[in-house]
């Protein structure tokens, strides 16, 4: 696909993934339209962080989810749609589930309503590997059944199941892509390794988390915004659920371990009970089967996980200031 001038509409763009696939599109050309959250200090997240030069390449419109309205006008001229839009937090989806829920499922009800009237070329709708909840079985291939353990889970299972609904009601050029843990520079501390990182450069005297047994599947930032232009330029990946992660599991204790390690710092790692998720909550193991991906994309991983830490803590070592050491963030 030629992406030099095509139109591009990313939702959820200010946030963590948003902002670097953002910033890799106006890089091969395309005319990108930011859709990020209004709010009245007209702060775009972490857009503000792209080089000046390429901010002014971005048209940013602000709105919200829910607004069928904004959704509407902001897709119009789009050729491809990249849906990234969500209240991921998941200790905040215990707290208001409703905001996460309505965010979720009747935002990802408005972006494909706007997508089938403007008849856009492509649609890329976010999932997460959260929607399969604790392991069942690993790898977790895309036949993996779905189990709500969260709110925050059960919303993206319904959005899920929304974009599904209109490719095969109306046949929507949809495809979901379904990341298992991303990190990398830009992500927020209410993600784990962001959280780990700031309390290992700070002057606490231990890294406080909730469990530590649980494993994660970590894929680099620009692995998946790799991804995400994969499946964009596939014609094999619409109607498709694909996975995108690594294919190896490395628990969280382990991560603030390595973390540690590469700084050569000696901190007591504690478990906090405000951060530990209720017991029925809590995602055990997550490890991606991401076959498919290979298969359909020829897609897979480049920066493994210890080169992506290097990469983050370096990042986040220079930008500390963005963050609160001393906040539990939810």
């Amino acid at each position: 696909m030629d992406w030099n001038g095509k139109s591009v509409l990313i939702t959820g763009a200010g946030g963590f993934v948003g902002s670097h696939l953002t910033e890799k599109l106006v890089e091969t050309g395309a005319r990108v339209r930011a859709f990020v959250r209004y709010n009245s200090r007209s702060d775009w997240g972490m857009l503000r962080l792209l080089p000046k030069h390429k901010l002014n390449e971005i048209e940013v419109f602000a709105g919200d989810l829910r607004d069928s309205q904004a959704i509407r006008r902001a897709s119009q001229t789009a050729g491809i749609v990249f849906h990234l839009g969500s209240l991921i937090a998941i200790p905040y989806s215990y707290v208001h589930p409703r905001d996460t829920i309505e965010t979720n499922v009747i935002g990802a009800l408005n972006v494909m309503s706007a997508a089938r009237e403007t008849g856009v070329e492509r649609i890329i709708h976010t999932s997460t590997s959260e929607v399969y909840g604790t392991a069942l079985y690993v790898p977790m291939d895309e036949k993996h059944p779905l189990q709500g353990q969260s709110p925050y889970s059960a919303s993206k299972i319904g959005a899920d199941m929304v974009a599904e609904s209109y490719h095969r009601s109306f046949g929507l050029p949809v495809s979901v892509i379904r990341p298992f843990n991303t990190f990398g520079p830009r992500q927020s501390a209410r993600a784990v390794i962001p959280t780990i990182i700031i309390q290992a450069l700070a002057a606490a005297p231990n890294i406080s988390l909730g469990s530590v047994f649980p494993t994660r599947d970590y894929t680099y930032v620009d692995d998946l915004v790799s991804a995400f232009i994969k499946i964009a330029e596939s014609g094999d990946s619409i109607g498709e659920v694909i996975n995108i992660g690594s294919g190896f599991e490395t628990s969280i204790g382990d991560i603030a371990k390595k973390v540690l390690s590469i700084l050569g710092i000696d901190k007591p790692i504690i478990i906090e009970d405000k951060r530990v998720r209720p017991t029925k909550s809590e995602v055990e193991r997550l490890c991606c089967d991401n076959t498919k991906a290979r298969r359909l994309l020829g897609w897979e991983p480049v920066i493994n996980l210890e080169t992506g830490l290097h990469k983050t803590i370096k990042w986040i070592s220079e930008n500390i200031d963005l963050y609160k050491a001393d906040l539990y963030n939810i």
